[in-house]
């Protein structure tokens, strides 16, 4: 049979999750601080326990010595040969030391090194199971409540509900049954303390997730969720698989599983709407219980949009004090502006429609227009190293690297090698268009340069021999000044 010793172990790690290790040490310890109470050291002090955990001794290792200086580390060869016939000066010698002669300032060090040990261990345990468990679900009783706060029974550890995250709609007594959201773990002078909430959006996030199956397994996923903790709260969900109805889903029959997510809330409206890819669907669904004829954007860039209602819906559209657009705003993230038919009738909305139409059908050619490069850094996949030579030689422009490559004065540029120009040229050849116009300009997107060149008749340059086109005053190649004259006949 077991001693009380091994029994309280055993306690210990089941009841306490601490690890048979961990309270090894904290009893060695314990025995140690309560040794070196005494003895002023705890540094020749072996403490070892029985394989069964049933028992633990300490022992004082003391050097065998002819002449002892130091009672507490050395032990004379005389009383060690009482002990162990074959030992010799020099040797080290185990000898076994009563607890009880302890006095009582080591016993109440030891027990001190305990208790703040296995608290400490007791802790850590607790810290890096709760840790993983932020963001879940967890059910206690109320406690107590301070100054707002409510105090939550949770079993091994305290929770606490603070009064910002509270529901305004819920109150609670003695022993009431709290299920709330895990949203921080604290450390306090009396143990672990998770911070709970109930005005979390996630927390409505997780009630659905318990009640609807479909939810849970990802057939059906909720896109963004947005309260306004105690009066409403927005849900916009879709479906994986064509065949299930994601509403319909949360929902359930007869709105038996939503309206467990809403008992669970105390009453809290809740809308559950289809998240849709398209933003004026979405702004749609996301206005509801209010119908919606009309939805305009506005200005895409800013995600300004503007709805238009039956002068009946306005107010639901709207919502008291405007809570129901501005959920809507939140759940879209759209700044959404409510109007009415009559109120739209009164704005040029033909200029808006327009102006869309006219912005979708030219907007790639916009965007073409100043998609324009003129510098070798800005071509695509061009060498850096190369980039660096060309600028070095005071060749920082396309238009500079085409005439160099002419006049073959690209061969002078040191440490430039053929198979790098050759690169270079491709690249500008598959991304760059030519284009004459009263200057050259270049814009990107072309392969071939522009065909007007071809049909121009070649000249050479008198002094140097490099090509060179009509209308030129000076060779770009050697800089000597050059004059058209059109032939007498």
């Amino acid at each position: 049979m077991a001693s009380e010793m091994a029994e309280a172990i055993r306690q210990l790690t089941q009841e306490k999750g601490i690890s048979e290790e961990s309270v090894k040490l904290t009893i060695e310890n314990m025995l140690k601080a309560a040794y070196k109470r005494t003895y002023g050291t705890s540094d020749n002090a072996v403490v070892k326990f029985a394989d069964d955990m049933s028992d633990v001794a300490i022992y004082s290792r003391k050097t065998i010595v002819d002449g002892v200086y130091d009672p507490v580390m050395e032990m004379e060869l005389e009383e060690a040969l009482k002990l162990s016939p074959e030992c010799e000066v020099g040797d080290e010698i185990d000898i076994l030391e009563d607890p009880k002669k302890f006095d009582r300032s080591a016993v109440a060090t030891g027990k001190q090194t305990a208790h703040q040990a296995l608290s400490e261990s007791f802790k850590d345990n607790l810290y890096n199971e709760y840790k993983t468990k932020i963001g879940e679900i967890i059910i206690g009783y109320y406690q107590r409540e301070h100054n707002g706060n409510i105090y939550v029974d949770l079993g091994k550890v305290e929770g606490i509900l603070p009064a910002k995250y509270q529901s305004p709609r819920e109150k609670y007594e003695k022993n009431d049954r709290i299920k709330a959201l895990i949203v921080d773990l604290k450390r306090t002078a009396t143990g672990l303390q998770l911070v709970l909430s109930r005005s979390d959006p996630e927390f409505v996030r997780s009630i659905v997730e318990l009640e609807v199956p479909e939810v849970y397994d990802k057939t059906v996923e909720i896109y963004k969720v947005v309260r306004d903790a105690g009066y409403r709260t927005k849900i916009a969900v879709y479906s994986n698989r064509e065949d299930v109805d994601p509403v319909g889903a949360c929902v359930g029959l007869k709105g038996v599983r939503i309206q467990n997510v809403i008992r669970e809330l105390y009453g809290e409206k809740i809308d559950i709407l289809k998240y849709d890819a398209d933003p004026t669907v979405f702004i749609k669904n996301a206005l509801s219980p209010a119908e919606v004829d009309r939805v305009l954007i506005l200005d895409e860039g800013k995600k300004q949009a503007l709805a238009i209602v039956q002068d009946s819906q306005f107010s639901l559209a709207i919502g008291k004090q405007g809570q129901n657009v501005r959920l809507a705003n939140r759940l879209c993230d759209w700044s959404i502006d409510v109007k009415t038919v009559d109120q739209a009738a009164e704005m040029d909305l033909s200029e808006i429609e327009t102006r869309k139409a006219a912005q979708n059908l030219f907007s790639d050619g916009v965007e073409e227009e100043y998609d324009e490069i003129t510098t070798l850094a800005e071509l695509p996949g061009i060498d850096a190293r190369t980039v660096e030579i060309l600028n070095a030689a005071g060749i920082e422009d396309i238009e500079k690297f085409m005439n160099a490559v002419e006049d073959g004065s690209i061969k002078s540029v040191e440490g430039l090698s053929d198979e790098s120009v050759a690169a270079v040229n491709k690249i500008i050849n598959d991304t760059v268009e030519f284009i004459d116009e009263d200057e050259a300009s270049f814009e990107s997107g072309a392969q071939e340069p522009s065909g007007e060149e071809e049909d121009e008749e070649e000249y050479s340059c008198p002094e140097c021999g490099a090509k060179i086109t009509f209308g030129m005053t000076k060779c770009p190649a050697c800089g000597v000044e050059i004059e058209f004259k059109e032939d007498a006949e």
